[in-house]
C-alpha cells in the first residue's frame, strides 16, 4: 500500500470532522466570485479563524485543475532543503488526495536540487491546511507537494524554470495548478505590517521574483513562504504568465481584535 499522510492540524487549524469542516468554509466563500484560468495563486496557512476568509475567497476565485502543485516553506526543519513527495497521498477530514506519481517523479528527475522526500512534509501544516479548500470545490485532483528550506535564491528561481520546463513539455499547463503558501509579516503592529506587506505583495502582482527578494530584505518582511512564491514566480514567468491581482489582504486583528501584534496575510491570483 503506498504511504498515506495523515492530517497533523485538523482539530487544530481546522475542523477534524468532515460536516464542520464543510460548514467552515461555505461561511467563507465567496459565491459570487467568477472563476478563472489562473496560472497559480498564493495563499495563507494560518488557523482558519485566522486566515482562513483569505484563503476561501482567494480560492473562490480559481478553477482548480487536475494537477495542483503545493509549493511551501518547511517550517520544522527536518527532511531535505528541497523536499518533494513522489508517491501515496495525503488524507483530510474531506478524503484522500492522491499523488500525481508520473508528474512527481518526472518534476524530480527534471531537478537539480528537489529529492524524493516526506520527512519533510509528515509534520508541516503550510499545505495540509490548503488542501480542503481545494476539495470543497473539486474532488478528483491530484497533488505533487514540495517544501522548501533553502535560502539559495538561485537555486530556487532555477527550481521554478525545472518546474515549467517539465509542465510544458508534457504539455500539461491547462490542467496544472501552482500554489505558493505562505503567511506574510509576523507579529508586529497592524500600521507597520501592512506597510511592510503592501511592498511584497506589490513584487508579487508585478511578477517579479528578484523585487521580492530584494523588498524582503530591505524592509525585513517575515513572510514565512518567500522561497516556494519565488519558486512559483520563477514557474510562472517561464510558463508565460500576463497578470496578478490581490484577491483579500487581512491580518490576524481582524479576528482577534489585537493591533499591537498581528500576522498578515495575502491571497493573489496569477493568469
Amino acid at each position: 500500500m503506498p504511504d498515506i499522510r495523515t492530517p497533523v492540524v485538523a482539530g487544530q487549524f481546522y475542523p477534524a470532522s468532515a460536516q464542520s469542516l464543510k460548514e467552515d468554509i461555505a461561511s467563507l466563500i465567496d459565491n459570487k466570485a467568477e472563476k478563472k484560468d489562473c496560472l497559480a495563486c498564493m495563499l495563507p496557512h494560518a488557523g482558519y479563524v485566522y486566515s482562513g476568509k483569505v484563503a476561501a475567497e482567494t480560492v473562490s476565485h480559481v478553477r482548480i485543475k487536475d494537477n495542483v502543485l503545493l509549493l511551501g516553506p518547511n517550517h520544522t526543519g527536518r527532511g531535505a532543503d528541497f523536499s518533494i513527495m513522489t508517491k501515496g497521498s495525503w488524507q483530510t477530514p474531506l478524503g484522500k488526495v492522491e499523488i500525481n506519481s508520473t508528474l512527481a517523479q518526472d518534476i524530480l528527475q527534471s531537478s537539480k536540487h528537489l529529492k524524493s522526500d516526506s520527512v519533510a512534509h509528515a509534520q508541516e501544516h503550510s499545505l495540509e491546511v490548503e488542501l480542503p479548500f481545494l476539495q470543497y470545490f473539486k474532488t478528483d485532483f491530484k497533488i505533487i507537494p514540495i517544501a522548501f528550506m533553502s535560502q539559495d535564491i538561485a537555486a530556487l528561481k532555477e527550481t521554478g524554470r525545472e518546474i515549467a520546463d517539465v509542465i510544458l513539455r508534457k504539455n500539461i499547463k491547462k490542467e496544472t495548478l501552482i500554489i505558493a503558501s505562505s503567511d506574510m509579516t509576523h507579529y508586529e503592529p497592524q500600521n507597520i505590517a501592512q506597510k511592510k506587506d503592501q511592498q511584497a505583495i506589490q513584487a508579487i502582482i508585478e511578477l517579479n521574483e528578484d523585487k521580492l527578494v530584494e523588498k524582503v530584505g530591505e524592509f525585513e518582511i517575515s513572510m514565512c513562504g518567500i522561497y516556494p512564491a519565488i519558486v512559483m514566480l520563477s514557474a510562472v514567468r517561464a510558463l508565460g504568465a500576463k497578470n496578478a491581482k490581490l484577491i483579500k489582504y487581512q491580518t490576524s486583528a481582524d479576528a482577534t481584535g489585537d493591533k499591537n501584534s498581528v500576522v498578515g496575510y495575502a491571497g493573489i491570483i496569477i493568469y
